[in-house]
């Protein structure tokens, strides 16, 4: 394992899909803490990524050395209406947990968003996942709701915690 300062935190780019798609698996199979169980294929990781490239959405990850370690991604809504906003997505893979990198690459990415005019971001999180909470309510995020079993995996429930931070 390297050490948190020796992870660089930068824009995604062409050459991470891979390293991406594999971590967004490896978080995912954890089957805890994302709503997506296993990383859609590489094809369909691989235009989420372009296009995120291509709208300017702001999408970060984290490296030690080539390997992807973790990502933050917020994709602006579409709608008009709501054009303003923008969902967070996150994830660091288990053995570079703990070290600070997730309230980097969350920190980078949300300076991004507010870079490019998104000026309020939502999020949910499993309400069992305090480490998650802790970190989004340390950089701002505020609770706007409680969705009761919002999430069923292994036939076991869980209640998912929106939250948004506004800028203004």
């Amino acid at each position: 394992m390297i050490a948190s300062a020796d992870i660089l935190i930068q824009p995604i780019a062409s050459e991470h899909i891979e390293g991406f798609h594999k971590a967004l698996d490896t978080v995912a199979r954890e089957r805890k803490y994302l709503t997506l169980l296993e990383a859609f294929p590489l094809e369909e990781t691989r235009a989420f990524v372009l296009g995120m490239i291509v709208k300017g959405n702001p999408q970060f990850v984290a490296l030690a050395g080539s390997d992807v370690v973790g990502w933050c991604d917020i994709s602006r809504h579409t709608f008009p209406s709501h054009a303003h906003a923008g969902h967070l997505g996150m994830g660091i893979i288990p053995s570079y947990r703990g070290q600070g990198l997730g309230r980097r690459l969350i920190e980078a990415t949300l300076q991004a968003a507010h870079d490019t005019g998104i000026e309020r971001v939502e999020l949910s999180v499993h309400a069992d996942n305090s480490r998650a909470i802790a970190l989004y309510e340390k950089v701002g995020f505020v609770r706007e709701g409680l969705a009761c079993r919002a999430v069923r995996i292994d036939g076991h429930y869980k209640d998912a915690i929106h939250m948004a931070i506004i800028y203004q």
